[in-house]
């Protein structure tokens, strides 16, 4: 089944028919070994030393291709600094003095690990109603196993108990969901919402002239007031869709007529 992740009832029934809905230890074990061919297939059995000889033969080789005058050191505690912020939106400031380089720099090294397939940016969402909302992006790794080797988690059950557990769980839904367009050969149409009040929304899915807005919790029986944030974007000229919390649920369940509970291994 390699169709889009979308918020389609009858595919997500289809989709729990066919694959293992795992728990959260277990969903910790993927997040914590990534998606790199070597380490799925079992080529490298040492994630350190995989990781470590990636950024130096090839992460920093394309980099000093497209960026003059990479100082090893600086370019990894800049890899650190970013990996820590995984997650969050985009602090040129907060990354640059970790790293010791100039905002510039910062600007430059994250550019090419886009363009890389490295990190991607999540962009708020906004119109013209929306007036209220935010405009700085949010930064996500294409590859959690690359967050958790940075970030210097042992284990995955470090990482599951650890202070960035929720970040790795977003970041690794967030991106399951994006490789699942990018898999399929669609672009796509994927943003956060926040506002002044700091109130948030994980993800908004567009598609089809609806938003759909998604919760992503590290738990297995969410609450329905979850569902209460989507309410932000009723004043959007595009029609609300069907809601979701991206959760630890053993099964695909509903609050109501209008919001599912989704277990993440269905995305």
């Amino acid at each position: 089944d390699d169709s889009p992740f979308q918020l389609d009832l009858d595919m997500l029934t289809h989709r729990q028919k066919t694959r293992t809905i795992c728990d959260t230890p277990a969903i910790f074990q993927r997040i914590y070994r990534g998606g790199m061919p070597a380490l799925v297939t079992g080529k490298y059995k040492n994630a350190n030393i995989f990781y470590s000889s990636y950024i130096d033969t090839y992460m920093e080789r394309d980099v000093r291709r497209l960026s003059s005058g990479i100082d090893s050191l600086k370019f990894l505690r800049f890899l650190r600094s970013t990996a820590a912020r995984t997650g969050q939106q985009v602090n040129y400031k907060g990354i640059a003095d970790n790293a010791e380089i100039d905002q510039a720099t910062v600007k430059n090294w994250l550019h090419i690990l886009e363009a890389l397939g490295i990190v991607f940016l999540l962009h708020p969402y906004s119109n013209n109603v929306l007036k209220r909302t935010v405009s700085t992006p949010k930064l996500y790794f294409y590859d959690t196993g690359l967050v958790c080797y940075l970030t210097r988690w042992t284990s995955p059950e470090t990482a599951m108990e650890g202070a960035m557990n929720g970040a790795l769980l977003e970041n690794y839904a967030v991106a399951e969901v994006i490789k699942s367009y990018q898999n399929a050969g669609l672009e796509p149409y994927l943003y956060y919402y926040r506002d002044a009040d700091a109130k948030e929304i994980d993800l908004l899915l567009e598609r089809d002239g609806k938003l759909f807005p998604i919760e992503v919790k590290k738990m297995a029986t969410p609450p329905k007031k979850l569902t209460k944030v989507f309410d932000l974007i009723d004043k959007s000229p595009l029609q609300r869709g069907t809601g979701a919390v991206l959760c630890m649920a053993d099964r695909l369940g509903a609050f109501d007529q209008n919001n599912l509970i989704i277990p993440i291994p269905l995305i």
